[in-house]
């Protein structure tokens, strides 16, 4: 089967769930959520909703679960704390719930990055994968970064996505 094949199957609106990773933000101030909720928006997708969380393992780990419970939620979005400082925890509360990792998606989006922003894109652990037949993105917390991952990576395959991982 050809991509275009796989495509023409996959659904043209998912929902999906925003998680932003921080200790300093809020809802009213979240402008790379507010971007991710956008640009889903705009692509005809559906914002099931958004929430704050602290930089904290066991926090992030906790409210993904808690998404996850809903099975109208095809798809968690986190953004924030992917680098490397001692309080950047995403990419471990992300990677242990994984069933299935897209090592290309951190590729892809590194390589992206790269050309943007040159070698300081080795420095993000951006993932995704599969969690109970559902897709879970961890993108960072740059406005720049995020619109990137968006617009080039996740939009694009958002349905593709979902379509495989429902299989």
């Amino acid at each position: 089967m050809t991509i275009a094949e796989h495509r023409a199957g996959a659904p043209l609106s998912v929902h999906c769930f925003i998680v932003t990773v921080s200790d300093t933000r809020t809802l009213e101030d979240d402008s790379s959520g507010r971007t991710i909720a956008d640009l889903l928006t705009a692509a005809g997708h559906v914002v099931a909703g958004r929430t704050v969380v602290r930089d904290d393992p066991e926090q992030v780990h906790s409210t993904i679960e808690r998404h996850l419970a809903d099975r109208s939620v095809q798809v968690i979005i986190t953004t924030g704390g992917t680098g490397i400082t001692s309080r950047d925890s995403t990419y471990e509360a992300v990677s242990t719930l994984l069933e299935k990792r897209l090592d290309g998606f951190g590729e892809l989006f590194r390589m992206l990055s790269y050309q943007e922003i040159g070698p300081a894109a080795m420095l993000t652990r951006a993932c995704a994968g599969l969690v109970a037949r559902r897709v879970i993105v961890a993108l960072p917390g740059s406005p720049g970064a995020v619109r990137l991952a968006m617009e080039k990576l996740v939009i694009p395959e958002i349905g593709h996505l979902v379509q495989q991982a429902s299989k």
